[in-house]
């Protein structure tokens, strides 16, 4: 049964059935007839993100509070087994998102649907993720290069993996309709990219340049990874010994290679392991908590440069055990702002259809992963 629900795809003699999850909510999709998979998995893809948009969050009260919601929008992303309205925007000019003076309406009233009675304009249009009509009286454009590292160190300190996944995150705020045209450095370094709907395919394949009508406000442009990098920006250097009964623990932790920019939010963090009775541990920088479920968390923030942070301490084995069998693998959290790692580079940022007066911006930051310093 576990291996099923860590397919994506599930195949019966007379069905097809799509499944992803998100925040602890498997969302499902069955077919009679072979279609593509990934439009399946990319339709549930657009559910979750969609709900998660309207209701703030994902979780099992939410989604039965708001059930007449999640209803009209399946209805609407949906007709007849094919998916129709997916856009974010169309949808919350036909929908209106759920607050607390329209649940009180609902009521009062009696009348709990939300759904609009005027079609909104822009689904007859070429370029239905933007509303028409938009204006502003300050024309800006930000866009953000948001980047998290995966990493797996091995116990001998060797780099086993390291790679980024990345996003870049477009906040539109231009009147009319804007046509955009970004470009990078060094494109050649991306892969396994996905684009937003409203990125035109034949520029990009051509010669890796951007170019797009955006939708309205916030959203996800692209996504990529970059392979195979070579280092990371911090280490983390973990002792553990053990003789009767006693296991003895030091764990440094210091910059391995500066990035230019602060590196801050750091925490280290680590299963006990189950034959551990009690555990006395102290650092020279930061806070150490020990939880009931024995998580251990080091909160360092940022690394000193006068020292290097440590921790230290002793832990005792259970009645029986001499020496440690099971060693814990360190989770790290990091961040820094105003750096990709990866080492992407935007180029440039071109717009057309757009007032003379506006506002362009760019940062990046690099946040961690799934990164891993296993004992």
């Amino acid at each position: 049964m576990l291996f099923l629900k860590s397919m994506p795809v599930i195949a019966s003699p007379t069905h097809y059935i799509f499944q992803i999850v998100r925040a602890g909510i498997t969302f499902l999709a069955c077919t009679q007839v072979e279609m593509p998979p990934l439009m399946g998995i990319e339709f549930l893809c657009r559910v979750a993100d969609i709900l998660s948009d309207y209701l703030g969050e994902l979780n099992e009260d939410l989604i039965k509070d708001n059930f007449v919601i999640v209803y009209e929008l399946l209805d609407e992303m949906i007709d007849n087994g094919f998916p129709l309205t997916t856009e974010p925007n169309i949808l919350r000019e036909m929908i209106a998102p759920p607050n607390i003076v329209s649940k009180m309406l609902s009521v009062v009233t009696g009348n709990s649907s939300n759904v609009s009675d005027i079609l909104p304009g822009a689904t007859a249009s070429c370029v239905p993720w933007r509303p028409t009509d938009v204006k502003y009286a300050n024309n800006e454009v930000y866009v953000d290069l948001v980047e998290e590292m995966d990493a797996i160190i091995n116990r001998d300190g060797v780099l086993v993996k390291c790679e980024i996944y990345g996003e870049v995150q477009v906040n539109c705020l231009l009147s009319g309709l804007p046509d955009l045209t970004l470009s990078f450095a060094n494109p050649s370094i991306l892969h396994d990219v996905r684009f937003h709907p409203c990125v035109r395919f034949r520029p990009w394949e051509s010669h890796q340049i951007l170019s797009f009508v955006p939708p309205d406000g916030q959203f996800k442009l692209m996504s990529y990874r970059v392979k195979k990098l070579k280092s990371t920006p911090i280490y983390v250097k973990p002792q553990l010994t053990s003789d009767a009964g006693t296991c003895r623990i030091s764990v440094m932790v210091g910059i391995r290679n500066d990035p230019g920019k602060t590196i801050d939010s750091i925490i280290l963090q680590f299963q006990l392991p189950p034959c551990i009775l009690s555990a006395d541990l102290t650092s020279n920088h930061g806070t150490v908590n020990v939880l009931s479920n024995k998580i251990c968390t080091w909160s360092i923030g940022r690394i000193p440069k006068d020292k290097a942070p440590s921790l230290s301490g002793t832990m005792v084995l259970e009645t029986g055990l001499e020496t440690l069998r099971v060693f814990p693998t360190f989770q790290v959290e990091f961040r820094i702002m105003g750096v990709a790692l990866s080492g992407l580079q935007i180029d440039k940022l071109d717009l057309q259809n757009v007032p003379n007066r506006l506002y362009k911006g760019f940062r990046a930051v690099t946040r961690a992963g799934e990164y891993e310093v296993r004992s």
